[in-house]
């Protein structure tokens, strides 16, 4: 049984996704030939746009060729962002950055581009000659190459 190779996936999913609002965020596929193909939109992702993705991948594979098991599903609500469109989708929200150098900040995700992010993090500082402390709000920016993950607060009121 030959395995499925990812590049053939990932070119499927990318030409079926050209024309619709959802984008690919990852594509793996285990040793026993299961698929697991992961996507994400703007707004949220429906059943319908997984679906219409799941066909549209088992018409251009060969079953008889090779065995395999197809899972289309959505970016997970709290799972870590693993493209720049999902950084800058997520703007604006709560988010919990871990950073290579193992220090974790919570704050505000500002701008995201190729190169990076900046959060905007509340810091209580101590103005010179007052007595109590003041929260000030700081934007940071990151390389992504400093950034172990980012992934959304998730709160329920």
């Amino acid at each position: 049984m030959d395995m499925i190779e990812k590049d053939i996936i990932t070119r499927l999913a990318e030409a079926h996704l050209a024309t619709s609002e959802c984008f690919l965020v990852e594509v793996s596929i285990t040793p026993d030939n299961l698929i697991v193909v992961e996507i994400d939109r703007d707004t949220a992702v429906g059943i319908d746009d997984c679906a219409a993705l799941s066909r549209y991948i088992e018409e251009h594979l060969d079953r008889e060729a090779e065995d395999f098991e197809l899972e289309v599903g959505s970016a997970g609500l709290s799972a870590p962002f693993k493209t720049v469109r999902q950084y800058i989708k997520n703007s604006g929200n709560e988010v919990e950055m871990q950073l290579v150098s193992g220090k974790k900040l919570t704050g505000t995700l500002r701008t995201a581009d190729g190169q990076g992010a900046s959060l905007a993090v509340a810091t209580k500082v101590r103005p010179e000659g007052a007595k109590r402390k003041v929260t000030v709000i700081e934007e940071q920016r990151y390389g992504y190459d400093e950034i172990k993950y980012t992934k959304n607060i998730v709160r329920f009121k």
